[in-house]
């Protein structure tokens, strides 16, 4: 696997996963809105390894190294979204 470039595509997909799971909120408590959305990008991406596989020996061979990139891949965009999150702090305490 590759990483997929953010291009504007790629931002206008995720706004829209965003966007269905804002409507949500009010109605559900935010931490099962995300268990869900976490559940539901799990779900889609074992379909998508399962997908690139010819058959379930090559899908086994290649399970541990699919499962290290999208960890990989979480943790990278975490990371910066909470630091996007933490920015907004500085910015809140200039005059």
């Amino acid at each position: 696997m590759s990483s997929i470039p953010h291009d504007k595509e790629f931002y206008e997909l995720a706004d829209a996963h965003i966007a269905l799971c804002n409507t949500h909120m009010g109605k559900v408590k935010p931490a099962k809105v995300s268990a869900a959305m976490l559940f539901a990008a799990s779900r889609f991406n074992a379909f998508v390894i399962f997908a690139a596989s010819e058959n379930k020996a090559q899908m086994l061979l290649e399970k541990e190294a699919a499962i290290a990139y999208f960890m990989q891949e979480y943790e990278t965009n975490l990371r910066e979204n909470i630091d996007e999150h933490l920015n907004r702090y500085e910015q809140q305490a200039q005059p």
